[in-house]
């Protein structure tokens, strides 16, 4: 059983930047990739970033990579998120899922968060 709880969110100017963390808390962190997902308002849930367990494999949406950047700290039992040069497209609820089988199916994760919202304005 894993629970996990997102925070950083809020809201920023284009252009700006957030940190959003995931605090874990359970047995084995370390065995499950972490994820990040986001939906906006109207919108699908989107896969967005995620991290093998070692920290060896990243995976980023094509509509993040090079703004985004995902990292853990397994002693810490906690996943991050920085977003940089944030666009209001980016405005979404920013959900924290963890998986012991990596891939971008959101139906096949197995923990969520709770969410965190990110509003980016322009």
């Amino acid at each position: 059983q894993v629970q996990l709880v997102e925070s950083g969110g809020g809201l920023v100017q284009a252009g700006g930047s957030l940190r959003l963390s995931c605090a874990a808390s359970g047995r084995a962190f370390s065995r499950y990739t972490m994820g990040w997902f986001r939906q906006a308002p109207g919108k699908e849930r989107e896969f967005v970033a995620a991290i093998t367990w070692s920290g060896d494999n990243t995976y980023y949406a094509d509509s993040v990579k090079g703004r985004y950047a995902i990292s853990r700290d397994n002693a810490k039992n906690t996943v991050y998120l920085q977003m940089n040069s944030l666009k209001p497209e980016d405005t979404a609820v920013y959900y924290c899922a963890a998986t012991l089988v990596t891939t971008r199916t959101s139906t096949l994760w197995d923990y969520w968060g709770q969410g965190t919202q990110v509003t980016v304005s322009s």
